[in-house]
């Protein structure tokens, strides 16, 4: 009994045991008993899980520092437990407590062996295989973008009320998002986005604001309520389009913008009809010249909306009446203000500019002169 136990406490201790010659009672010669060593531990025991699958997807330092890991070639952990049934295995068994209860009335349950599924690997695979797989985000076509799901072009909904004070019929769209990088001697590469957005109701009123964050949608919802605190009123005519063509620039950035009759639409670079689109403009011809960068576009548009001149303001200024001949009635002369103090022939002096396209062009030009 004491060899017995002595190879016992060698097997669990994992030190092999040697061979022992044991008596047994009735026999007059010893039968030969082999221990044979047992390891409780291996690799595979010894590790986490989350070690085990760091081995697998990590990157080294030096293979960071090269760009690998990022993105869709990144290989990410899976979790092997989910799909999983305690008690089920590639053998498939009832066992009473684990899989099935012990009593059912008052018969008491017994392990057995049922039939094999086949089925149960390839419902795993399956799943483990979908488990990372890309889903696009589904949107109707109305909340779509530029470019399908992303942010630009998007809608965030009204501002944040303040107070007591709520935006009713304000819009807000993203005009531009994208990612800053600033490296940093205690914190390294550190990321933030930068969101540039525009809000206004659709009736004239509208204002724009640049704002930064960690993450997108507190960068959004703050560019959104900052953009709520510059709202500013542009004039329109007969609430449709612009008073009169006009020629504006912001840096490098110029822009040449036509009126047009109702239901032309808007023939426009797409950031200038979303701009349109928040304002309540439904019919403008506008031709971009120069760097295509948002804010710039953005800036020009409003300073070149800002700047117009009413017909009245027009005819006070030259003392003149302003009379307009469109095709919509049939070239037949218009007149669209009167002055309050009327000129003479010979009160206009030869040089002086009468053309009505020449003149509000040099608007637009002495504007932009004195701002850029």
């Amino acid at each position: 009994m004491a060899s017995l136990l002595r190879g016992f406490l060698y097997c669990r201790s994992g030190i092999a045991a040697p061979r022992v010659l044991q008596p047994v009672v009735g026999r007059t010669a010893p039968v030969e008993v082999e221990q044979f060593q047992m390891r409780n531990t291996s690799f595979f025991v010894k590790l986490t899980a989350e070690q085990l699958w760091k081995g697998v997807v990590s990157v080294s330092n030096a293979g960071r520092k090269r760009g690998r890991g990022k993105r869709r070639s990144r290989v990410l952990s899976k979790n092997l437990n989910k799909g999983q049934v305690i008690g089920v295995g590639k053998e498939n068994m009832v066992w009473p407590g684990l899989n099935a209860p012990i009593l059912r009335g008052k018969e008491i349950v017994e392990r057995k062996k049922l039939p094999p599924d086949p089925e149960r690997e390839e419902r795993l695979n399956k799943l483990r295989d979908e488990m990372f797989s890309y889903r696009s985000l589904r949107l109707s076509p109305l909340e779509r973008g530029y470019s399908g799901t992303k942010w630009p072009g998007r809608s965030l909904g009204p501002p944040d009320p303040v107070i007591d004070e709520k935006f009713e019929g304000f819009d807000t769209r993203v005009l531009e998002l994208k990612s800053l990088f600033k490296m940093t001697g205690t914190f390294g590469r550190t990321r933030s986005v930068s969101a540039f957005v525009i809000t206004g109701n659709k009736n004239g009123s509208a204002g724009f604001a640049l704002s930064k964050g960690v993450e997108t949608m507190y960068a959004l919802r703050k560019a959104k309520n900052k953009a709520a605190q510059r709202v500013i009123f542009v004039k329109r005519f007969e609430d449709h389009t612009i008073y009169h063509s006009f020629y504006t620039r912001f840096g490098c950035t110029k822009i040449i913008v036509h009126r047009k009759p109702k239901g032309y639409g808007l023939v426009c670079h797409r950031v200038l009809k979303t701009i349109c689109e928040v304002l309540g403009i439904t019919d403008i011809h506008a031709k971009i010249e120069g760097a295509v960068n948002i804010q710039n576009m953005t800036k020009a548009f409003f300073l070149g909306l800002l700047n117009q001149k009413t017909y009245q303001t027009m005819a006070d200024e030259k003392g003149l009446y302003v009379v307009e001949m469109s095709e919509d009635n049939d070239n037949f002369p218009r007149v669209m203000a009167a002055p309050s103090k009327l000129r003479t022939e010979e009160q206009i002096p030869k040089h002086e500019v009468i053309d009505y396209d020449e003149y509000i062009f040099e608007i637009g030009r002495a504007s932009c002169r004195e701002r850029v």
